[in-house]
């Protein structure tokens, strides 16, 4: 199986690609489009959009290779019974969870806005995870997913990094896995939480996990050459 040597912060490692998986976190329309639930909230989205060709250009080589990818999307039943009062009752009751916006329900699942961007859209081979909270392990079967395929190491993309991004990594960090954040492929709509997000996860040795940018991870990848990893 193939081993590739990746430059990370704080120190570079060395994967093997078969216990391998990349990890998306809610790359979806409600947080990136204009007209959005992260719009309504009063955020600029064009910065969690920088993300995405970075994380497209990620996507393609997995896919090419054959590594395992997952998707997650945060969102709740039609009903609201999965979401927590406190949730639900955060912030202006217009741009609430469950509430009417532009593309439908804000984080309802099956509205327009809670699907992927099409930049980034899942293939039907590719496990989506729809999940009730901000970390994509909280009741849903990741883990299980994980464990069945021999994963032990995510590479790890998507959004925000200082709320879903860095809940996920904690998470798997606590249950074994190791995690590779790719800077490049997330983001935040505070850029000063994006980098003190990256910083916490690398700090102390890499306390909950490794930094690098999706330039690194490509040139290793595409040392693998045409080798497929399943």
């Amino acid at each position: 199986m193939p081993r590739v040597r990746i430059e990370a912060e704080p120190a570079a490692l060395v994967v093997d690609l078969a216990a391998a998986a990349l990890v998306i976190i809610d790359m979806q329309r409600d947080f990136l489009e204009p007209g959005g639930f992260g719009e309504a909230l009063g955020n600029d989205v064009t910065r969690l959009r920088r993300a995405v060709a970075p994380c497209k250009a990620v996507l393609d080589e997995a896919r090419r290779l054959g590594l395992l990818v997952i998707h997650t999307r945060e969102g709740h039943r039609p009903d609201l019974s999965d979401a927590p009062r406190h949730k639900v009752e955060r912030g202006d009751p217009a741009n609430r969870i469950g509430a009417r916006g532009p593309m439908g329900r804000i984080l309802v699942r099956g509205e327009p806005g809670h699907d992927i961007v099409p930049e980034l859209y899942p293939l039907t081979s590719e496990p989506v995870i729809d999940k009730p909270g901000k970390g994509a392990f909280y009741q849903t079967d990741l883990e299980l997913m994980l464990r069945n395929r021999g994963i032990d190491t995510l590479f790890v993309a998507g959004v925000t990094t200082e709320v879903c991004v860095n809940t996920t990594v904690r998470e798997a960090n606590d249950r074994g896995f190791r995690c590779i954040v790719l800077s490049d492929c997330c983001a935040s709509y505070f850029p000063e939480f994006h980098d003190a997000g990256l910083a916490m996860i690398k700090a102390q040795g890499g306390i909950f996990g490794s930094v690098t940018a999706s330039p690194h991870l490509l040139r290793s990848l595409a040392a693998v050459g045409n080798q497929k990893i399943a």
